[in-house]
C-alpha cells in the first residue's frame, strides 16, 4: 500500500486544471489555489493585481499506485501552452505562468526530465518556459473558486476556455477517467 502524494501545477486558470484534474483515476483531491509569491494569504482580487508573485494552481493528491506523477505531467502539457511566458490565451499575467512546483527531489527531476523530452520532440513551435522551483506560499483560493467547473458549466468563460480543454483531455486520456466522470 502506498502513500499518498502531493504535487502543484499551475498552468493557466486554475479552474481549467481543476476540471480535468477531477476526472482523473488515481486524483483524490484537486485544491485551487495560489502558490510561490510573497505575500500571505492573497486574495484573488491581490493576486490578479499582478503585485504578489503568486500564480494560480492546483495543488493535486493523488494515489502513485493509480497514476504517476510523470503521468500528472503528461495531462499537464496536453492542456496548456507551455511555451508563453505569463500569459494562457487571452489570460495574461505572472498569476497565469505555467509552473510546477514540486514538493520532493523526486519530482523536481522527474518534471526537468519530461521538459527536456517534450523539447527534444519538439511538440511546440518554441521551446518550454515552464517554471520548475520548489513549493513556496502555498494558500488555498477562496471556497467560490473551488469546484467552478463543476458548479457553472453554463458561466461564459467555463463554456468557452474551461469545457474545451476538459473535451480534449476526456478524448486523449478516456481510458483513465474516472468511472464517476464517466457518467457525467
Amino acid at each position: 500500500m502506498s502513500r499518498n502524494e502531493v504535487t502543484t501545477l499551475a498552468g493557466g486558470c486554475f479552474w481549467c486544471l481543476e476540471a480535468v484534474y477531477d476526472q482523473l483515476e488515481g486524483v483524490l483531491d484537486v485544491v485551487s489555489g495560489y502558490a510561490g509569491g510573497h505575500v500571505h494569504n492573497p486574495t484573488y482580487e491581490q493576486v490578479c493585481s499582478k503585485t504578489t508573485g503568486h500564480a494560480e494552481v492546483v495543488q493535486i493528491t493523488f494515489d502513485p499506485d493509480v497514476v504517476s506523477f510523470t503521468d500528472l505531467l503528461d495531462v499537464f502539457f496536453t492542456i496548456h501552452d507551455p511555451t508563453t511566458p505569463n500569459r494562457q490565451g487571452a489570460d495574461v499575467g505572472p498569476q497565469y505562468r505555467s509552473a510546477i512546483f514540486f514538493h520532493t527531489p523526486e519530482q523536481q527531476a522527474a518534471a526537468l526530465a519530461k521538459i527536456a523530452e517534450y523539447n527534444g520532440r519538439a511538440l511546440w513551435p518554441a521551446p518550454i518556459v515552464t517554471e520548475v522551483t520548489p513549493i513556496s506560499n502555498y494558500f488555498p483560493a477562496e471556497d467560490y473558486h473551488q469546484e467552478y467547473f463543476a458548479r457553472n458549466p453554463y458561466q461564459g468563460y467555463c463554456m468557452m476556455v474551461v469545457a474545451p480543454k476538459v473535451a480534449k483531455f476526456r478524448k486523449l486520456y478516456f481510458e483513465r477517467l474516472k468511472k464517476s466522470a464517466l457518467i457525467s
